[in-house]
C-alpha cells in the first residue's frame, strides 16, 4: 500500500522571538506552494500542520487553494523554538540548536533532542500510512529541523548523500522555506522521490 508524503517547510518567518507569523515574502512563498499543489494531478487527501503560527499560516494557504481539510498535530512542532525559554538569547538558542544537531541524543533545557523530534515525525507518518486509504497524497507542513531530524534517522548517510554531499554535516542549511520533500511509503519503507524542491518558487511562478 503506497502513501505519498509531501514534507513542506513553512514560508519565511519574521525573525523575532516567540510564535511568529510569516513575512510578506513568506506569504508569497506559501501562495506559490498552494498553487503548485492545486495544479497537481493527484488530489490532496489531507493536510497536517505544526501548531506553530508560521506553519499554520502556510497550511491554511494550501488548504484554501486545494479545498483540503487541515489537522494540527503537536508532533509536527520544531525540535525547539526560540522563545520556549523566555530568558534565552538568540545566540544561546543557536548554540543549543547546534549542540542538538551534532549530538542527536542531547536533550536540551527546552524542546526535544534531534532523536526525539525525528521519532515524533516518524510515529505520525507511520500512523497516517496505516490509517489513510491506499494511494493517499498527504501534505505535512512542518519545520526544517524536524524534517532533517527524521531523514537522518530514517535513511543511511550514503542514501542521503545522493541528494547532497556531506548531508549530515550540512543538514541545517538544506531545507529552504516552502521547499517540498516528497517521500513514498511502501510496506514500511521510504523512498525519497524529491528532496527540498523549490522549483515551484521560481520567479516565473510567483
Amino acid at each position: 500500500m503506497n502513501t505519498t508524503f509531501h514534507l513542506v517547510r513553512h514560508g519565511l518567518k519574521e525573525r523575532q522571538i516567540g510564535d511568529v507569523s510569516l513575512t510578506a515574502e513568506g506569504v508569497l512563498q506559501a501562495e506559490a506552494t498552494a498553487l503548485h499543489f492545486a495544479k497537481a494531478t493527484s488530489p490532496v487527501t489531507i493536510i497536517l500542520t505544526s501548531p506553530l503560527r508560521r506553519a499554520r499560516e502556510t497550511a491554511s494557504m494550501i488548504a484554501r487553494h486545494t479545498h483540503s481539510h487541515i489537522t494540527e498535530d503537536p508532533r509536527l512542532r520544531e525540535r525547539a523554538n526560540w522563545g520556549d525559554c523566555p530568558d534565552q538569547s538568540f545566540e544561546e538558542f543557536i548554540a543549543m540548536w547546534d549542540r542538538c544537531t551534532s549530538d542527536p541524543d542531547y536533550i536540551p533545557p527546552v524542546g526535544d533532542s534531534a532523536k526525539q523530534a525525528g521519532e515524533r515525525l516518524a510515529s505520525l507518518l507511520t500512523e497516517l500510512a496505516n490509517e489513510e486509504p491506499e494511494n493517499s497524497n498527504i501534505i505535512v507542513v512542518a519545520h526544517g529541523g524536524l524534517i532533517t531530524d527524521f531523514l537522518v534517522q530514517t535513511f543511511t548517510e550514503r542514501e542521503l548523500n545522493v541528494w547532497h554531499s556531506d548531508f549530515i554535516t550540512s543538514q541545517n542549511q538544506l531545507i529552504p522555506e516552502c521547499s517540498i520533500t516528497t517521500l513514498i511509503h511502501d510496506q514500511g519503507n521510504y523512498t525519497i522521490e524529491a528532496f527540498a524542491s523549490t522549483q515551484h518558487l521560481d520567479s516565473n511562478n510567483m
